[in-house]
């Protein structure tokens, strides 16, 4: 991408997400306890997956920049916000489809205030 890419801005928009899923009726014929060290699993093993991302993506920027094929941009928090309140119009187009609680559980994890 960097070699034919002459800007990049580095914006943190993007989400990527896993899902695990189980038969319901599998899932509360377990014992309590394996289900309890079953979600300290998932857990644990979200926090290591997500290390190791973070590591990779880290590592893969510096090598964009210091190819110095590509200029990396880093928005102002200033500029962050307003690409943020930017997109409000999408989050109410889109909050029947997602479900506002999952909007509001998003705006609460995130410290984002939409208004």
């Amino acid at each position: 991408m960097h070699e034919v890419q002459k800007h990049m801005t580095l914006t943190n928009h993007g989400y990527l997400g896993y899902a695990v899923i189980v038969n319901k009726k599998f899932w509360d014929g377990l014992a309590a306890p394996v289900r309890t060290q079953l979600e300290q699993a998932m857990k644990d093993a979200t926090l290591y997956a997500n290390k190791i991302a973070q590591e990779e993506n880290d590592m893969a920027l510096e090598g964009v920049k210091k190819s110095g094929k590509t200029t990396v941009y880093t928005p102002t928090k200033e500029e962050r916000d307003a690409f943020k309140k930017a997109m409000n119009p999408v989050h109410t187009k889109m909050a029947d489809r997602v479900g506002k609680e999952t909007l509001q559980m998003f705006y609460k994890e995130t410290g984002f205030n939409p208004n």
